[in-house]
């Protein structure tokens, strides 16, 4: 396997599946799925999950709520995700641990980075909700502060495009896919990969980054395998 630790990032989004919002069961045990075929191999996983299919706080923000209230809403948006995730993952076999930056301890436990690596080193899948537990800050900031903080040796954020493209492959159909390219690169070209904050964070931390579809059957385990699969983002 090319890599032993890893933090999986997906979006709220995600699981929808086909439908307009909320959870949906089909595509969870599909990732649950997925995630399994990593585990089974001996790769240790951290995961962390937005919550777009619920609420988003700038969203509420645009509309005239108070960003800060909006985003403590979008917090707990993701716990209900991780909670989600969590129980497909059981009902998979994985033995998988909650971490809450946000006190709710009736449901998950605290994040405390000591707890999160002793639960990867025995094999657990450790879920990541409630962001950083600070307004303003995305669920991609959050990815790469946990990767960082639990030594992971790449951030794998899954989507539903196949990887980075000079435009939006979905609008342009002369849009372009790389196969590899830099931190500089993606700046420079002002590309959509995350949020420049994040970015920033995973390019200091000289962490990469590679971004593929999640909703093709066996990608997460060819992109650990080392497979070239999406685009990976380096220095």
């Amino acid at each position: 396997m090319q890599y032993k630790r890893i933090l999986l990032k997906l979006s709220g989004e995600a699981l929808m599946g086909s439908r307009q919002y909320g959870i949906d069961p089909d595509r969870l045990a599909e990732y649950a799925k997925e995630i399994k075929s990593v585990t089974d191999k001996g790769i240790e996983v951290a995961i962390v999950i937005g919550g777009g299919n619920i609420f988003r706080g700038v969203a509420g923000a645009s509309k005239g709520m108070d960003r800060v209230q909006g985003d403590h809403m979008g917090m707990l948006a993701t716990v209900i995700n991780g909670l989600a995730l969590q129980s497909a993952c059981e009902d998979a076999g994985i033995q998988t641990r909650l971490q809450s930056a946000v006190k709710i301890n009736e449901v998950a436990e605290p994040f405390i980075r000591r707890k999160a690596m002793r639960h990867l080193d025995k094999g657990r899948v450790v879920i990541f909700g409630g962001g950083t537990g600070n307004p303003y800050f995305t669920t991609d900031s959050a990815a790469v502060l946990r990767a960082i903080e639990i030594e992971a040796d790449v951030i794998l954020k899954g989507t539903r495009v196949d990887g980075i493209y000079t435009s939006d492959p979905e609008k342009d159909q002369k849009a372009t896919k790389f196969d590899f390219i830099t931190f500089d690169d993606v700046l420079r070209k002002g590309l959509k990969v995350m949020d420049t904050t994040a970015f920033t964070l995973s390019q200091e931390n000289e962490l990469p980054i590679i971004v593929f579809d999640m909703n093709k059957p066996g990608n997460l385990l060819r992109v650990v395998s080392g497979e070239n699969i999406g685009t990976k983002v380096n220095l």
